[in-house]
């Protein structure tokens, strides 16, 4: 397996500890860590709830960084979007690969290989990367209303790769 350093700006404040990535302060965690408090949670209030819960906080949370990166680099459309897509990726959740979107309909698909939490979780025949699927509508979202856009969308996931017959999973984002 090829190794490669990170493909992303990372700054340390010298004072305070504090990680920046481009505009936004950033925490680095283990894996481990991370989905082993994700699951912790989701044993205590089950998927659904918790799902419903990440979803809200991550619309909102894709929104702001959307908002955010787009100011720090000057970019609109769906170069914002690609940029979400990308950044995702560098930072280990999994290698997002958007498979189509387009901004006058509301629409897109997002496939994810890679997954961090297909690799904790394993084959359990289930969806586990249910996290992320508030990111996308709220990206999607953020995109439109900085085009002046009142559509608004809705994301859901396909299939996982945690579950029989899939080895990625497929993310789709549509009109409410």
């Amino acid at each position: 397996m090829a190794k490669h350093a990170p493909q992303l700006p990372i700054e340390v404040d010298s004072e305070t500890g504090v990680w920046t990535t481009d505009a936004l302060p950033m925490l680095y965690v283990p894996r481990h860590f991370f989905v082993n408090n994700h699951m912790g949670i989701e044993e205590v209030l089950g998927a659904d709830a918790y799902a419903e819960i990440l979803y809200k906080t991550g619309y909102k949370s894709a929104w702001h960084w959307c908002e955010k990166e787009a100011e720090c680099h000057g970019l609109e459309g769906v170069a914002v979007f690609e940029h979400y897509m990308k950044r995702l990726s560098q930072r280990g959740w999994g290698l997002f690969e958007i498979e189509r979107i387009n901004l006058e309909e509301g629409t897109a698909e997002v496939r994810l290989r890679h997954s961090a939490f297909v690799y904790v979780y394993g084959k359990v025949n289930r969806k586990v990367d249910y996290m992320f699927t508030g990111w996308f509508a709220g990206a999607m979202d953020q995109i439109l209303a900085a085009r002046g856009s009142s559509l608004r969308t809705v994301a859901e996931q396909v299939y996982s790769g945690a579950e029989d017959g899939h080895e990625d999973g497929l993310f789709v984002v549509k009109p409410l």
